[in-house]
């Protein structure tokens, strides 16, 4: 039983546009809320979440001890590396006595 063919495409398309709305959003949240278990490939190719804290610099010096800074090393690689600032935080609570 066919009711009305002329809006059948129009009922399609807006399922269709909705979907994509819904997967969109689901993506925003994702990379604004986890970013950090996104895979690299594609935390690559978007801009980082403001989530995430400023980029820290991996590097090695000539004796192989390994640095962390703020700041790229100019001669030698690097690696960027993305860090949680809430990470390892611990809320404070009333001590008990």
């Amino acid at each position: 039983m066919r009711l009305c063919t002329r809006h059948g495409a129009h009922g399609r398309a807006s399922v269709y546009f909705t979907t994509l709305v819904a997967l969109l959003a689901a993506l925003a949240a994702w990379w604004y809320f986890a970013p950090a278990s996104m895979p690299a490939w594609l935390a690559r190719s978007v801009p980082a979440s403001p989530k995430l804290g400023p980029p820290l610099y991996k590097w090695r010096d000539d004796k192989g001890r390994l640095h962390v800074t703020d700041a790229p090393p100019t001669d030698r690689p690097y690696e960027t590396v993305r860090y949680d600032p809430n990470t390892n935080v611990v809320p404070g609570g009333s001590p008990k006595h």
